[in-house]
């Protein structure tokens, strides 16, 4: 086993992280991060340290936004946006019980709050992001399924998205708490000054734990999200192909928010669960601190990019939190009832015959979702109208 003082960095090839390594805490704390070889300088851990301090401050000024947006337009309290809600809600989550404890401890170039410490901030770390990655991936395929699937929109059936909700918190608990039992393990990763499953180990408990928080927490929710949103993409596609000159410019407006959310999810997911590969395959010390660190901050900053990109990029939230900076009520075109209207099946295009609320301001149908198609029957004609939300 090699531990390296400086930064708290420890890498191991033992089947298990030993007690003793950690109970070296009081030592750590005392030995500047700026004396051993391998770990960061001191301006190294300033530079990380300015890095969370703009994603803590914007990651709890964003999110806390959005949570006040919600809490006080009751019209956006739809079965989808519960799904949006659970993303601000893990998010500023991350910013409150996690980054404080790696900004401070890279303000002083060490850890502070000691092994107990590092367990918990791992964990929780752990278990709010992939509650954030799930539920990006659900929310995509619940998009999906309202504009192209679903039997029946109704806003005021909230069910199916509480068990969503519950379902993607149960499925990170699922995740994060095999390494208190014994299936891989928290502890210090990089510089030391952030925490999180131990990479290093290469027994072949954490080398499965690390391929399968890979497979099933990172890349199958890519997939998912991939695949639904390239699907709604050609459904607007064929909408375009109709009507071109209403749909056009909306096309390309969701084409770009599409690749911003997937992008977006590639650039602050995709180095970590990479570096994590690379780390437990890779040569002992192949991965530095330099290295594992980036990632580690990318990560985090998806707790500033999200409210960004799924809510203020959405319409309807945009204008109810114009209201909120003007102290106005509810935005008219929030407040415009909606009427369901029947929907019938079209050369393939929706193939399942529905009902659903098409009305501009519908408030269940996302903004990066934002067509809906009616056929109706004139003089035994179908006729395609094509809506959008302003």
């Amino acid at each position: 086993m090699v531990v390296h003082m400086r930064g708290c960095n420890f890498s191991t090839t033992d089947s298990s992280l030993s007690s003793s390594s950690l109970s070296t805490d009081a030592t750590l704390r005392d030995t500047p991060a700026s004396h051993s070889p391998g770990g960061l300088s001191r301006t190294g851990h300033t530079v990380v340290a300015v890095c969370l301090g703009f994603i803590l401050v914007a990651g709890i000024l964003n999110n806390f936004l959005t949570l006040l947006v919600f809490a006080k337009f009751r019209s956006l309290w739809t079965p989808i946006n519960l799904i949006l809600l659970n993303i601000s809600l893990s998010d500023i989550l991350v910013c409150v019980f996690g980054t404080p404890f790696s900004f401070a401890a890279s303000l002083h170039g060490r850890w502070l709050i000691g092994e107990y410490g590092c367990k918990w901030y791992g964990f929780a770390n752990s278990l709010f992001g992939i509650v954030s990655l799930v539920s990006l991936s659900v929310l995509s395929y619940e998009r999906y399924t309202t504009v192209l699937r679903s039997s029946q929109v109704d806003i005021s059936n909230f069910r199916k998205a509480w068990l969503c909700v519950g379902g993607s918190w149960l499925y990170s608990l699922l995740w994060t708490l095999p390494p208190f039992l014994g299936w891989s393990s928290y502890g210090p990763e990089g510089p030391g000054t952030t925490c999180s499953v131990q990479w290093h180990l290469r027994s072949p408990t954490s080398i499965s734990y690390v391929l399968c928080l890979f497979i099933f927490c990172l890349l199958l929710p890519l997939l998912l999200m991939v695949y639904s949103y390239g699907r709604i993409l050609i459904a607007i596609r064929r909408v375009g192909k109709i009507n071109l000159m209403a749909a056009q410019r909306r096309e390309q407006h969701i084409l770009v928010m599409v690749l911003s959310m997937v992008s977006c999810y590639m650039l602050c997911w995709m180095p970590y669960g990479i570096m994590a590969l690379i780390a437990t395959f890779g040569k002992l010390g192949l991965v530095t601190p330099m290295a594992s660190v980036v990632p580690s901050v990318l990560a985090k900053f998806s707790t500033v990019i999200n409210p960004v990109i799924y809510m203020f990029f959405n319409n309807q939230f945009y204008r109810c939190f114009v209201a909120l900076m003007k102290c106005n009520g509810e935005p008219q075109s929030v407040q415009r009832g909606v009427h369901p209207t029947p929907r019938t099946q079209l050369s393939g295009f929706f193939p399942i015959h529905r009902q659903a609320s098409l009305s501009s301001a519908q408030p269940q149908i996302h903004s990066s979702s934002r067509n809906a198609a009616l056929c109706s029957r004139h003089n035994d004609h179908h006729t395609l109208v094509v809506h959008y939300t302003p």
